[in-house]
């Protein structure tokens, strides 16, 4: 064994662990045209401390994903295709909804737990 390898897998070890504990838990979310999740009201989700939350577009019109109220203010780009992640640490109530189409039905509740 050459005296980089040990070096390697420590690297590697730990590059793992960071990785677990910052990505254990991934919750994704279908943005549609006019609605998140799914089509009919407006739903709440909720999540664990530290879960990493995943927009993923279905549709076919642009959309954003906006906190409008909530422990921390975040905002994707809109789009019309891909996913928009943000890894939720502060605890609480987060309202979000889309610039384009306002809030109303088509809005949506995060709620965040410890």
């Amino acid at each position: 064994m050459s005296r980089g390898t040990p070096l390697l897998l420590a690297l590697a070890a730990t590059a793992a662990l960071a990785a677990s504990a910052t990505g254990a838990v991934t919750r994704t979310i279908k943005v549609g045209d006019d609605f998140f999740v799914k089509d009919g009201k407006a739903p709440t989700v909720t999540v664990k401390q530290n879960t990493r939350v995943r927009w993923n577009w279905i549709g076919d019109s642009a959309h954003n994903v906006t906190v409008s109220k909530g422990p921390v203010k975040f905002k994707s780009k809109t789009q019309t295709s891909g996913t928009y992640t943000k890894v939720v640490t502060r605890r609480g109530t987060y309202k979000i909804y889309c610039t384009i189409h306002g809030a109303g039905d088509q809005s949506m509740t995060l709620r965040v737990v410890k």
